[in-house]
């Protein structure tokens, strides 16, 4: 005999309501200022945007992950605002990670190839196997083609005449309108989305859901908000933290700024040289740098290219101090 009747769950399970004294009611966390940004496009490039879904947590969540560990009544100890310091100061990472933000973004794809070198988040991207590829590339403005640095493989230096970027732009529209018809008449000719779709250019927009954890958040901001990171996935990287982060976690924000974003980061070399420079012994410091080759020279008594010396360079002017051996022969 086979019984047909509905299974409820087992009859010991308890039935708990909204206002039973058992239930412990929580708001969620909310921030008004961010609030105000939900469904809101933030431009970037010509075409592109960055737009917030939705958020969870606050400057608030991050303190209470923290004080969790701590247990009841250690609120007193300091202030929200000193602890979140403490927390970026001392590289305690966990706490971050209990905020957690989703943004709708569009950027060109050599832009987004950069992106999504951040494993850390995830990620949802516009197919264009399942979809039509979108209609739009990003475009360069005559004024803004850039000439490769010299002193860095993988960046740019200062910007080329506006004549010539005339031609390199009208060279580029053509080329992207090409491309996108010869990808149309794959289409309309039935041709299978995923093989039409090969010659497009990376100039071609892409669209993402991109969901993310304060945390990692601020590290892709910290390498992508750098000067040294290239134009436009910087461009994006300073909306998200500028205009959605600030408002969002405005102490954590603070703090980022503060000891990761602006800070000076020295090695033990550094310190040792800008210690001996500070307290005016300029021979310490030299023999410091040579010893561990930052003084390298060539035959001709000229001082051997070295990258690390420069970014020790780069600090000491920052810091008031003068790289006294670029003067020397």
């Amino acid at each position: 005999m086979v019984d047909n009747r509905e299974d409820d769950g087992p009859s010991s399970a308890p039935s708990v309501s909204a206002t039973d004294g058992r239930v412990e009611r929580l708001a969620r966390m909310s921030v008004a200022a961010l609030d105000e940004c939900l469904g809101y496009k933030f431009q970037v490039l010509d075409d592109g945007f960055v737009r917030l879904i939705d958020y969870m947590g606050s400057d608030s969540a991050v303190v209470q992950a923290a004080r969790v560990s701590y247990g009841a009544g250690t609120k007193r100890i300091q202030d929200d605002r000193a602890l979140i310091r403490y927390l970026m100061r001392h590289l305690h990472t966990t706490p971050f990670e209990m905020c957690e933000i989703k943004l709708h973004v569009r950027a060109p794809m050599d832009t987004w190839r950069q992106w999504i070198r951040h494993r850390t988040a995830n990620v949802n991207e516009y197919s264009t196997r399942y979809s039509i590829a979108i209609d739009a590339a990003q475009r360069t403005r005559p004024g803004e083609w850039r000439e490769q640095s010299q002193e860095n493989r993988q960046g740019s230096a200062s910007k080329i005449s506006v004549e010539l970027g005339k031609k390199l732009s009208a060279d580029e529209r053509e080329l992207q309108d090409k491309a996108r018809a010869v990808y149309e008449e794959r289409i309309a000719a039935g041709i299978a989305r995923e093989q039409a779709r090969k010659d497009l250019p990376l100039s071609t927009y892409t669209e993402a859901y991109w969901k993310i954890d304060l945390h990692n958040l601020l590290n892709f901001l910290n390498l992508r908000m750098h000067s040294h990171a290239q134009q436009e996935i910087r461009s994006y990287a300073t909306i998200i933290g500028e205009k959605i982060v600030a408002k969002w976690v405005p102490t954590v924000w603070e703090a980022f700024v503060d000891y990761r974003k602006d800070a000076l980061q020295l090695s033990s070399i550094e310190t040792k040289i800008i210690a001996a420079l500070a307290s005016g012994d300029q021979e310490m410091a030299q023999d410091i740098a040579s010893r561990y080759g930052l003084l390298n020279r060539k035959s001709d008594g000229t001082l051997q290219g070295n990258r690390e010396r420069g970014e020790l360079e780069a600090k000491l002017v920052m810091l008031g101090l003068t790289p006294f051996w670029k003067e020397r022969v």
